[in-house]
């Protein structure tokens, strides 16, 4: 599996979007300056997705996603692909048993195909939106990631890249 994770929040990204003729959008525009961190772990073979909705990126959150995966995966033995965050190396990480960590190349994003959800989840659920609260970014982020979650075919069409089939 491999895994990431993402800031989200209150500043919208306002971009060009379709409107009937003679009819200008309007999309509202704030920078409020609220976050709120998405962590998730993505099979690109068989679109299976954990992910977790957590306030911070730190040692304990991803401690915290670490055994919510190894639960959810308990009779599997997961090596986990992610980058070297500070908080993925801390010698406080609490690496659960069945879950092996494996690095990815220093500087190297586009290697990793959460990166890529990411991408879909601002451009589909995020994109010009305004959000009054931290409460409404979650859980327009958690429909966003139920709806990947119910959807593998999808995920799979994101993530699966050419170097991992061959």
């Amino acid at each position: 599996m491999f895994m990431d994770e993402a800031r989200f929040g209150r500043i919208n990204d306002v971009r060009r979007c379709w409107a009937p003729p003679g009819i200008r959008p309007v999309v509202p525009f704030q920078i409020v300056r609220e976050y709120t961190y998405a962590y998730a772990a993505v099979c690109p073979f068989d679109g299976d997705l954990d992910a977790l909705i957590l306030p911070d990126v730190n040692a304990q959150s991803m401690s915290l996603f670490l055994q919510e995966l190894s639960e959810n995966h308990a009779h599997e033995h997961i090596v986990l692909i992610l980058d070297r965050a500070g908080w993925h190396t801390a010698k406080d990480l609490a690496v659960p048993q069945n879950i092996t960590l494996h690095w990815l190349p220093p500087y190297s994003p586009e290697l990793n195909p959460v990166e890529h959800l990411w991408d879909e989840i601002r451009e589909k659920w995020f994109l010009n939106r305004y959000f009054a609260s931290l409460d409404s970014v979650e859980n327009q982020l958690m429909l966003a990631l139920k709806a990947l979650m119910e959807n593998p075919k999808l995920v799979t069409s994101i993530c699966l890249f050419n170097w991992m089939i061959n």
